[in-house]
């Protein structure tokens, strides 16, 4: 097998599995790049650095207890929400 020069930083194994997957619904290639393409320690290095930065600036918004209990609330009316649409969705289906 042969190495693709115009690909650079792509291992051949890659090149041939990429190829393998067949024509239709495949994926393309990731690339790699930017801050998805990071390991996850990396990125969680990073976003810290990040939240560091806006604490320190006062940029950064903190919850009271009450504003935490309220958002609380609503995560779980909103789910219970979601619950109900889907069983009735699913009872209208079947």
């Amino acid at each position: 097998m042969t190495t693709q020069q115009n690909q650079p930083g792509r291992q051949d194994s890659q090149l041939h599995q990429t190829g393998m997957q067949g024509q239709q619904g495949a994926t393309p290639p990731r690339s790699g790049r930017g801050f998805a393409g990071m390991d996850r320690e990396r990125q969680r290095e990073i976003a810290s650095q990040g939240g560091r930065a806006a604490h320190a600036s006062g940029n950064a918004h903190q919850f009271t207890s009450e504003e935490a209990r309220l958002a609380g609330s609503k995560r779980h009316q909103n789910a219970a929400a979601r619950a109900a649409a889907e069983a009735s969705r699913r009872n209208e289906n079947g």
